[in-house]
């Protein structure tokens, strides 16, 4: 499998926004060139999303938190989702190495070798914990008893940088997901392609 493989030349990237559940174009219109670094190829075309973006995500995820279709899944429920969402990465793990090294330049086996399978890893390994972290009791005074709770704090937002962009979208949505928050995923306009399929792939999960 390489960048010239009929698999490569066939793929085809939607550089629309993903908020509410759907691809949308930018408010105001606005596009920016998402360019290959490994052949100077036009991959798309991305939406620049600004403010008026940015609200309208939140303001997705807040509703999303609000009516509790995440937050309020068993704990059980959760997991069984974010296991499948792992499974969604390792499905498509040809389709995520072909996307990555196009758009960020890394050598095709260490996108599928490493970073497909380690965000896959990720993705699971806090799907597991969902229902095996418990709440604990804090050392206290004989006359004390202090509780701490891990409980959901509404809309995360999390910022990821270009050189690991799925493994460090998967480090930072994992965890805020396990716990039942919502997630606004900002990923960097150098490598923005796979961060925008995880989210279809999480969709397709549940």
């Amino acid at each position: 499998m390489t960048t010239t493989s009929p698999q490569a030349t066939s793929l085809s990237f939607d550089g629309r926004a993903f908020i509410n559940g759907e691809r949308i174009a930018a408010r105001d219109g606005q596009t920016f060139d998402c360019i290959s670094p490994v052949d100077g190829r036009l991959l798309t075309t991305v939406a620049r999303c600004g403010e008026a973006d940015i609200d309208a995500a939140v303001a997705a995820g807040r509703a999303a938190f609000e009516d509790r279709r995440w937050s309020g899944l068993a704990p059980a429920h959760r997991k069984r989702i974010m296991i499948k969402f792992a499974e969604q990465l390792t499905a498509h793990a040809d389709e995520l190495a072909l996307t990555e090294t196009l758009d960020m330049g890394k050598p095709i086996k260490y996108a599928k070798g490493v970073d497909v399978t380690s965000a896959a890893n990720c993705i699971r390994w806090y799907g597991e914990a969902v229902d095996k972290v418990y709440d604990e009791i804090a050392p206290t005074g004989r006359n004390a008893l202090a509780m701490i709770t891990r409980e959901p704090v509404g809309v995360v937002g999390v910022i990821v940088p270009w050189n690991y962009p799925m493994i460090m979208a998967a480090w930072k949505i994992a965890p805020a997901l396990a716990a039942g928050n919502s997630v606004v995923l900002k990923p960097s306009e150098k490598s923005p392609l796979t961060a925008l399929r995880l989210a279809e792939l999480a969709l397709a999960a549940g």
